[in-house]
């Protein structure tokens, strides 16, 4: 059975029914047939024509009603075919009629038992498909005549015979309906056996694949064949299994009618093998299937997922055993399957009912009706397929719709013809307008028409959904969505708070309101001229309003670039509605161009003071000008009056007097202050700005004012920073100057700007080269630091990507680096900074973990890194801690995000520091000074580098502790401070106390020559260190404090220089003892001993000093930013002190040890114990003379520079070097025993004078080897083999300056 589906469109269902009747000499009346009808069919509008079928053909009846009579001659009764024609307008009732009709029991008429109808079956089913169309189709069994089905008729349909076709796109003709199929007269048996074979089984007989199997089959299906094909109606044999038990085979037999098969079980032994060993007596058939006589029919067709299936089965046998399977399973009834039979007029009937059929259900399906009685079994069987298809909806795209009486329509199409399913449309939305619903071949149509009565203002911009719903009567069911946006143009207004006027400088606002609340976004334009830029939209903000939206343009200072008309549009999707109002801005003076004069002074009593107040030229505009007296101004008397000039005014004695700016005429920015001292006028203070600096920050408010600042923002930074670039040295000396830049770095950094190479470049530039400026620059800035690593942040912030990248941009003192992100692959955020020129390094990380845990996704991250901003910020304000390594600010730019983690790395700048602390900058410390903050930072110390954890973002660095301080515990540091500040103190009063007594014993201590030069030396060395002390304290002193560039400039140069020449005035002296020593012979005069002396002790120092700082001071690496000494992290200039002290103490080491190598010892015999006690004093005492004089304790510094050093050696040289001043006047000068004398003589002290000195004889040993030139002698009095000398006193009486070397320089 073919059921029906068809849009209900209340044409006619055209439903053939053939009744067979058997009358005996007489036909039923069309009365009878008409009452039957009437009786069994409900009254639903159903038309009812009869047709009967018979021999004579074609016969009218009742005008359209035709019998057609078709006899067969059966005993004594006459068999009739009527067609009967059934018209229905509801196709709902297709399938229950035809179910009813088909399930119906016979015989019908009890009132005459002569009369009855046999059966009844449905043959032909015709629907309307739409623009006046049919569609004709045939029932199982039944098919068109080749003379019906001619094309275009049946244009892809299935063959059911050669001649007969299922289907028809036409009415046929009167009376030519479906006919019954010829029938396949022949059915098919299978006889399914088995015989046993008595031989062991083999499990490959399991596996068909196998050798054993496949012979065996070959073998046993040709005695198979044999045997049996001697039987009558035979077809084929076939082995289908092995079983176990012994050796089993199961076949089984087909033929075309039931045949004794046991009559051939002999010859099939026979025709076997005998090493098969078969079995005769084992042949056993246990079924017999028998395909032909059973039918099954399916409805609906075609089937369609939800459907409700009928599957009748039909069979000859009389049994009700009946069985339902689906592939290899067996059928039950259940919650989806439902089995009735029934035995009707010699025929067995079974139906099977699947409900809401799946595609899971497609499949081959059989029935089988098994008749227990017969031996073997005997099983009536039928097999037919379902295909379960889908119903596929191809919809229309959604739409936004306008309301504004315009038409749209929608649709949905399959791809079959669309009456085979009902169609509904339903809307369900804010706006549910209804439309027209028609059908074309395969698609439903439905046609909306929107009126702005019918979309109310606050329901614009809602979405309705459409939805197409296809279902077939039998349950399937499929539907699609397709959304329409209502569109409805709003009102809109635009007012403003000026009424269209406003004074230049002013503010004032704009108001656009919307009648409808729904608005994708909003612009606003201002026409000017022939300008029509869109206005930034950080001038106004939007939101909903219980009428509707509002849009709010703010302008806090109106200049005359906001002069023209406004357009404000709220837009929706397509549709936009726009509102215009022309303002107009009335020019004034900015405040900025208003000069005072003066700006603050005082007035004399009795006396005049001229007040004036100017602005640039305009000869365009009359100004009305007000003068108001803010605090009362001080008044001077007369007779105090100190400084009185006229462009000045007049002032007591340390009175401040404000001027502006001599540029009257470029109203330059910034003022001067006057200051009177000592009667004259001074300028105590100048904060004017430069001319090209002015009109930069005159550019940037203008811009920041307008009201497109991000389309003028590249063009401005350009300019920025080629002036900047250009005017750097006037900057650089400029506090002002330079305070205004950062200021403009500030004021720009926060307008929204694309990420494009220039543009950051330009910024970038800016910044590198402010951060050059001197830091006697910076320091009169308040906030500077923190002014301009927020404006960089701010920056990073306001750039926007470009085709999603960040460009990289690097230069000498910043660089910057940023992704971003998306949600397509997440990866670590890595970045490293490498500066060449100060060979420092950074790094940046963020892993994919922390970037996960921060949902940061699609978001922007931006590093900056600075090489370099100790000059800026030059150390921590509590702990004294130093900036040691790059300064590095990261910023993220997302919709949200949650707490994460932020990895950095930094390289040392300076490795001798300690203690590193990470730290990020906090701009609210210090009074919104700003100052460094551990909060939520780890720090890990490595040897080369410091790695940073922190759970925020900003501008990171790490502080480090001064060697040696966290060596020791705080009170081994103040020790040590203690024990330096009074030995330098005390060396200070003892190297006076040195020069005082020289001054009064020169004469008396210089008579020789060598004396002479000694006494110079120790001077020299004395004046020296006394000179390097005082600065040494001086610089301690302004440590707190600090020191203005210059001066500490200066102070470095002279520590630098002074301490050289104690040095070179050290060697000085030992070269001179060296000299005297080894070269007994020769003699120089004094002149030329004390030029080079001089040269030494003062010309090297100079020229070391003066290069030293040549090279290092042009590059800001001469001094330490921290204090007043020779820089080490830049330039290594502390090596210009350090190299040339080191090898001086060397020296003097090697000529200390040649000294004492030089005193007597006896070489023949034992030593009486006096003179062995006298060597051991000369020892000493030349060691203790020779420390001090030649520095030699400077030596214990090598030991310090070890990070694991004893605070022990610590102390020992402090001690011994603080107090050098002091070890000079004890051993250099008061040891001496002729100073002694002489201070004696001045002081004429008798106990003294009464004293007399006594000398030793002296005495030379034979030389042990000959001199015969200058240098075998040196070689030799070198290493003591010329002779042996003793260190006597000098006699009065002496005869030789020769013979008093030692006693001049050790005494």
């Amino acid at each position: 059975m073919q059921g029906t589906r068809a849009h209900r469109t209340g044409r006619v269902r055209t439903l053939r029914a053939a009744a067979t009747a058997l009358e005996s000499s007489r036909r039923w009346s069309y009365g009878a047939w008409q009452a039957y009808f009437d009786l069994c069919i409900p009254k639903t509008g159903i038309k009812t024509t009869f047709l009967l079928h018979g021999n004579g053909g074609r016969e009218e009846m009742s005008g359209s009603r035709d019998l057609h009579r078709q006899k067969r001659q059966a005993a004594s009764s006459v068999e009739y075919t009527v067609a009967v024609e059934i018209h229905f307008a509801d196709s709902s009732l297709q399938n229950t009629i035809k179910s009813y009709l088909n399930n119906l029991s016979f015989s019908l008429n009890d009132s005459d038992p002569t009369e009855k109808i046999s059966s009844i079956q449905v043959t032909t089913v015709c629907n309307s498909t739409g623009n006046n169309g049919t569609r004709c189709c045939c029932e199982d069994g039944y098919g068109w005549a080749s003379k019906v089905c001619n094309p275009p008729a049946c244009p892809n349909i299935t063959a059911a015979a050669e001649e007969h076709r299922d289907c028809i796109t036409q009415l046929p003709s009167q009376g030519l309906y479906c006919q019954r199929l010829p029938t396949d007269s022949g059915d098919t048996y299978i006889t399914k056996m088995d015989v046993r074979l008595k031989i062991p089984f083999q499990e490959a007989l399991k596996d068909p694949s196998s050798n054993l199997y496949k012979q065996y089959t070959r073998d046993l299906d040709r005695a198979f064949t044999v045997g049996y094909g001697t039987l009558q109606d035979f077809i084929s044999a076939k082995v289908t299994e092995y079983k176990n038990g012994s050796t089993v085979v199961d076949y089984e037999v087909t033929s075309a009618r039931a045949i004794l098969v046991e009559n051939a079980n002999a010859k099939v032994a026979e025709a076997l093998n005998s090493s098969y060993n078969l079995d005769p007596a084992s042949f056993r058939a246990y079924s017999v299937e028998v395909y032909g006589g059973t039918n099954i029919s399916i409805s609906p067709k075609p089937v369609f997922k939800g459907d409700t299936v009928t599957m009748r089965c039909e069979s000859r046998s009389n049994s009700n055993n009946v069985t339902w399977s689906f592939g290899e399973s067996n059928i039950i009834n259940g919650s989806r399957h439902y089995i009735t039979s029934a035995h009707s007029d010699g025929k067995s009937i079974s139906v099977l009912k699947i409900q809401n059929i799946t595609l899971d259900d497609s499949g081959s399906y059989s029935c089988a009706f098994t008749d227990w009685d017969t031996s073997p079994t005997t099983l009536h069987v039928a097999r037919s397929n379902i295909t379960v298809s889908l119903i596929q909806i191809v919809k229309s795209e959604d739409i936004v719709m306008e309301c504004n009486g315009e038409s749209r329509e929608l649709s949905c199409c399959v791809d079959m013809e669309i009456s085979f399913f009902d169609v509904h449309w339903k809307p369900n939305g804010a706006i549910n307008i209804s439309g027209t619903n028609y059908s074309t071949y395969n698609c439903t149509h439905y046609l909306l028409r929107a009126n702005k009565s019918e979309c109310p203002a606050d329901k614009s911009g809602t979405t309705t959904t459409y939805t197409c719903e296809l279902s077939t009567a039998d349950g399937a069911r499929k539907c699609e969505h397709i959304t329409v946006k209502y569109l409805r143009k709003a009102n809109v207004t635009l007012v403003s708070s000026a009424n269209g006027q406003v004074s230049q400088g002013h503010n004032f606002s704009l108001s656009c309101r919307s009648d409808v609340s729904n608005y994708d976004r909003v612009s606003w334009e201002i026409q000017n001229g022939n300008l029509f830029p869109n206005i930034d939209s950080r001038w106004y903000k939007t939101q909903k309003t219980p009428n509707g939206a509002e849009s709010e343009l703010e302008v806090p200072r109106a200049t005359q670039n906001w002069t023209g008309t406004y357009t404000c549009t709220f837009f929706q999707a397509f549709l936009n509605s726009s509102a215009r109002l022309t303002m107009k801005v009335f020019p004034l003076p900015l405040q900025q161009n208003i000069i005072r004069d003066p700006i603050e002074a005082t007035v004399p009593c009795p006396g005049t003071q001229v007040l004036k107040c100017c602005i640039p030229k305009d000869p365009m505009e009359n100004y009305t000008v007000a003068f108001k007296v803010g605090n009362t101004p001080v008044i001077d008397r007369e007779n105090t009056i100190a400084c009185n000039r006229t462009d000045i005014g007049v002032g007591e004695n340390g009175i401040e007097v404000v001027k502006p700016c001599p540029e009257r005429d470029s109203s330059v920015r910034g003022n001067i202050t006057y200051k009177c001292e000592k009667h004259t006028w001074v300028v105590h203070r100048n904060s004017c700005l430069s001319v090209p600096v002015n009109n930069l920050v005159n550019n940037a408010e203008s811009l920041v004012s307008s009201p497109a600042p991000s389309q003028e923002l590249p063009a401005y930074l350009e300019k920025l920073n080629n002036t900047v670039k250009t005017e750097q040295k006037d900057i650089s000396n400029s506090s002002a100057d330079l305070e205004a830049v950062v200021g403009i770095l500030n004021t720009i950094s926060v307008i929204p700007v694309e990420a494009k190479k220039e543009i950051v470049e330009n910024f970038l530039s800016t910044v590198d080269t402010v951060i050059n400026a001197p830091t006697d620059t910076w320091s009169p800035i308040q906030n500077g630091t923190s002014q301009l690593l927020d404006s960089v942040e701010q920056f990073s912030n306001s750039l926007m990507a470009v085709n999603n990248t960040i460009p990289s941009v690097s230069l000498d003192n910043i660089q910057l680096q940023g992704v971003v992100l998306d949600n397509t692959s997440v990866s670590d955020y890595d970045k490293n900074f490498m500066f060449s020129s100060s060979n420092l390094s950074g790094n940046v990380l963020i892993d994919k973990e922390q970037i996960k845990k921060g949902e940061l996704f699609q978001s922007t991250i931006i590093s900056v890194a600075y090489s370099d901003l100790s000059h800026i910020i030059p150390q921590h304000e509590q702990t004294k801690e130093l900036i040691n390594g790059l300064v590095i600010s990261t910023v993220v730019k997302a919709n949200k995000s949650e707490p994460f983690q932020i990895q950095m790395t930094f390289a040392k700048m300076n490795e001798s520091l300690i203690k590193p602390r990470c730290v990020f900058w906090n701009f609210n410390f210090s009074g919104d000074r700003g100052d460094w903050d551990s909060s939520g930072c780890k720090s890990t110390n490595n040897e080369e580098n410091v790695s940073c954890s922190c759970d925020h973002l900003t501008s990171f660095s790490m502080l480090m502790s001064p060697a040696g301080r966290a060596d020791y515990d705080e009170s081994q540091w103040q020790a040590l401070s203690y024990i330096t500040y009074i030995g330098v103190g005390v060396s200070i009063l003892s190297l006076v106390v040195c020069i005082v007594i020289e001054a009064l014993v020169w004469k008396s201590v210089t008579k020789t020559r060598i004396s002479y030069m000694r006494h110079v030396c120790i001077l020299n060395v004395a004046i020296s260190l006394l000179l390097a002390d005082i600065w040494f304290v001086v610089i301690a002193a302004r440590e707190e404090d600090g020191m203005e560039t210059n001066i500490c400039t200066a102070a470095t140069f002279f520590v630098h220089f002074f301490y050289l020449c104690v040095f070179f005035w050290m060697l000085s002296l030992s070269l001179m003892l060296f000299y005297h020593l080894v070269f007994i012979l020769h003699n120089t005069s004094q002149t030329i001993m004390k030029a080079v002396a001089f040269c030494l002790g003062y010309g090297c120092p100079l020229v070391i000093s003066a290069i030293t700082i040549a090279v290092t001071l042009p590059q800001d690496s001469y001094k330490r930013g921290d204090v007043c000494f020779l820089n080490w992290d830049k330039s290594y200039a502390l090596l210009a002190l350090v190299v040339p002290a080191l090898v001086i103490v060397a020296i003097n080491v090697v000529i200390t040890i040649v000294v004492i190598a030089k005193i007597p010892i006896r070489s023949i015999g034992e030593r009486p114990r006096n003179d062995e006690r006298s060597s051991i004093y000369r020892i000493t005492k030349s060691i203790g003379v020779l420390t001090p004089l030649l520095g030699l304790t400077w030596g214990f510094g090598l030991v310090t520079i070890f990070k694991q050093s004893s605070i022990v050696f610590h102390i020992i040289f402090n001690v011994f070097n603080a107090f050098q001043g002091l070890f000079i006047l004890l051993f250099g000068i008061l040891w001496d025993r002729k100073v002694r004398e002489a201070l004696v003589k001045k002081c004429s002290l008798p106990r003294w004078s009464s004293q007399t000195s006594k000398s030793s004889s002296q005495g030379l040993s034979a030389p042990m080897i000959s001199i015969s030139s200058p240098f075998s002698r040196a070689f030799n009095c070198m290493f003591g083999k010329a002779g042996k000398y003793q260190v006597s006193t000098e006699s009065a009486s002496s005869s030789s300056e020769n013979t008093s070397k030692e006693y001049s320089l050790l005494t």
